[in-house]
């Protein structure tokens, strides 16, 4: 199984663990802007800064997998969120559905179609 797959998926999770706790308690709550001020700013944080200062610590080489299929999907899923966010202006259990769907079917790309 190609690192690019467990990085994705499992380390991905891992790691995500915590704004996950955040979010669900800040939903719970009603802190809406907390629950999603919290996952885009750690998403938004982890490409530009983390990323960023890995890559002029030591050039990173980009797997051919993420150029074909992982950066189409978070481009794709960025504007089906951008779109959910501004229909309106909330986030409904029927699109919160769709996206943990979508990241299932990610997941399953990414084992079985993807993978080598």
């Amino acid at each position: 199984m190609p690192e690019a797959v467990i990085g994705l998926t499992l380390v991905a999770v891992g790691t995500s663990l915590p704004e996950l706790s955040i979010s669900v308690i800040a939903a719970i709550r009603r802190h809406a802007d907390v629950a999603v001020g919290n996952i885009l700013g750690s998403n938004i944080f982890n490409l530009l800064g983390i990323l960023g200062v890995s890559a002029i610590l030591q050039p990173l080489p980009v797997h051919a997998r993420i150029l074909q299929f992982d950066q189409w999907i978070m481009l794709g899923t960025s504007l089906i969120l951008l779109l959910f966010l501004y229909t309106g202006r909330r986030l409904s259990r029927l699109e919160g559905g769709a996206l943990v769907a979508g990241y299932g079917i990610y997941v399953w790309l990414s084992f079985t179609v993807f993978s080598g």
